[in-house]
């Protein structure tokens, strides 16, 4: 799987599980999973150095 697709689906799972934070009234969770996901996405794609 390419990295960006990796990096796709990890983001999409992230932002509906943050959306689902934010539903239930908890914006400092949903900051958290935002956060994480970032700084994993940048990771992701740091570390394949040029796989794609």
């Amino acid at each position: 799987m390419s990295v960006y697709k990796t990096m796709y689906y990890s983001l999409f799972n992230q932002v509906s599980d943050a959306i689902e934070a934010i539903r239930d009234g908890n914006s400092a969770v949903a900051e958290e999973i935002l956060t994480l996901a970032q700084q994993e996405a940048e990771e992701t794609y740091l570390s394949a150095d040029g796989e794609d």
